[in-house]
């Protein structure tokens, strides 16, 4: 008996569209330049700190603010750009966001004071927000076959992290050679490339019935995700004040508000049904937990390398490589260990080997060995690698093909929110720590003043001193920094462990599937 037609149509374009799709590899070599650039662009900043700040001279807290607005407004508006990136086109939207992030780092190359470094960053975020959704959404619809897609997630992954060990080695030599501004210049040849070449090998997508885009979701998430995270930073440095209440209750409603309004929309810019699927949540839940214990240490450890152990930038970036090279061994390899082993041990275990690994910065000191950090590091680097890869990759293959950008907003939504929360929160640890410390004898209050305010302004001031009081100022500076980077490490390390923790039961029989028929059950019920 032969099938009914319409059952042959659609058997036929089922199987068309697993098809591979020709040139997908050369399409993920030039989405992978975006991902470079946002890795480069991350740890650059923090081996620039230390001459932004002798140039600038911002305050402690316009220095947090230079660190973490970029994570605050990418943080507002992923999940906007993401769902605009499936109505207008993610091809269209990942190139013309690659176009401004370009124009941005110019403006912040050559920003003149602190407060226009700040903007700079801010307007960096508006355009990085249109980048890291676009990749993987388009990954999600360039590679039908799973393990395919993990193997692509994989070097999508590995390439974040070769941009993070790129970013200290090659920011290290700029430093070493021109002014700390160069350090943002250097975006500029790698969009160039990739709007260039991106223009004729990415194919375009985007969501065929994706209803209009609603502006007033956008604006309640933006003001949401700004003004919790701003109130957070300023209750951790200077404790509850009315203004600081005021920001965390808008921000609060402004969230309750965004999402009951999603779930009245026939066409939400945030499908909220996304979450009832248990491993979608438990992967956004554990990289959010992940990045806010790992980024406030990451921060402050270029400091560390170069204001506490006297090294230079590009010795300093030489140190921080081991990191990358573990996370890219790590990602490459994450979906196969997680279809032989699964998903929630590589997982879970990655984030417990973190924790230990921070467990062990808590005795950080002047005199550590490089051969100790650089394997600490490597720890870190090779759970994360395992970690963020595999949770990428349940969060793509948990929604269907449609809903990829804003799955994939919703995830690096999660890694920004951690970040900043994560400068914000431990930063200030570090910060408070630091500030209480006890200046010598016969050092000048004008100088005992600039010394508290920052790592970078005590080293400015003992250049002022005689070389005896210089000397002990600037030591016992280190000693206050140290301690508040040891405190920040414990903390730290106790969040990651609790990740590991939530990862282990909420991933519970979470697996990766083997073969499109096999991932097509998960999308379906996320339609239903």
């Amino acid at each position: 008996m032969s099938k009914p037609a319409n059952e042959t149509a659609e058997h036929t374009g089922a199987t068309a569209e697993h098809q591979p799709r020709p040139g997908r590899w050369l399409a993920l070599a030039v989405l992978v330049l975006a991902v470079l650039l946002v890795g480069v662009d991350a740890t650059v900043l923090g081996l620039a700190t230390p001459f932004l700040s002798e140039d600038l001279r911002p305050s402690g807290t316009q220095l947090l603010w230079i660190g973490d607005v970029y994570s605050f407004v990418i943080a507002g508006l992923l999940v906007s750009m993401g769902s605009l990136g499936d109505r207008i086109g993610r091809k269209k939207l990942l190139l013309t966001g690659s176009v401004v992030f370009g124009a941005m780092s110019v403006l912040a190359a050559y920003a003149g004071s602190p407060a226009m470094m700040i903007v700079a960053r801010a307007l960096l975020g508006v355009a990085g927000a249109t980048l890291m959704p676009s990749t993987l959404a388009l990954i999600r619809n360039l590679f039908h076959d799973p393990r395919e897609r993990s193997l692509a997630i994989g070097i999508w992954g590995a390439m974040a992290s070769a941009g993070a060990a790129v970013g200290p080695v090659l920011g290290g030599f700029l430093l070493g050679h021109f002014w700390w501004g160069s350090v943002f210049l250097i975006n500029l040849p790698v969009m160039a490339l990739l709007v260039l070449v991106g223009a004729k090998v990415l194919p375009e997508s985007r969501n065929p019935n994706p209803g209009p885009w609603d502006l007033i979701s956008v604006g309640l998430s933006l003001v949401g995700m700004v003004a919790i995270v701003y109130a957070i930073k300023e209750a951790a440095v200077h404790g509850i004040r009315w203004d600081i209440a005021a920001a965390a209750v808008l921000g609060a409603l402004a969230l309750v508000t965004f999402v009951r309004r999603q779930q009245t929309l026939a066409s939400p810019l945030l499908d909220m049904r996304l979450f009832k699927n248990r491993g979608f949540s438990g992967a956004v839940l554990a990289d959010l937990l992940t990045i806010l214990g790992l980024s406030g240490l990451v921060f402050f450890l270029s400091q560390f390398l170069q204001m506490v152990q006297l090294r230079s930038p590009l010795n300093a970036g030489l140190v921080e490589l081991p990191a990358a090279i573990g996370a890219v061994g790590a990602g490459l390899a994450a979906g196969y260990v997680a279809r032989r082993l699964s998903v929630r041990l590589v997982v879970a275990g990655g984030l417990g080997v973190v924790g230990l690994a921070l467990a062990g910065c808590i005795g950080l000191g002047q005199d550590t060995s490089t051969f100790t950090l650089g394997t600490i590091l490597f720890v870190v680097g090779i759970g994360a690698g395992f970690a963020f890869t595999v949770t990428a990759d349940v969060i793509l293959s948990s929604v269907p093909k449609e809903q990829a950008g804003a799955a994939s907003a919703v995830s690096e939504t999660a890694y920004e929110l951690g970040a900043a929360l994560g400068i914000a929160l431990l930063g200030s640890i570090v910060t408070g720590i630091y500030r209480d410390f006890t200046t010598p004898a016969g050092v000048p209050e004008a100088s005992a003043d600039a010394a508290r305010e920052s790592l970078g302004g005590a080293v400015e001031a003992s250049g002022t001193l005689p070389a005896d009081t210089g000397s002990s100022l600037l030591t016992a500076a280190q000693h206050a920094f140290v301690d508040g980077l040891d405190t920040a490490a414990g903390v730290g390390a106790a969040v990651l462990l609790a990740a590991a923790c939530a990862a282990w039961f909420l991933l519970r029989g979470q697996r990766l599937a083997d073969s499109p028929a096999e991932a097509e059950p998960e999308q379906e019920a996320v339609r239903s």
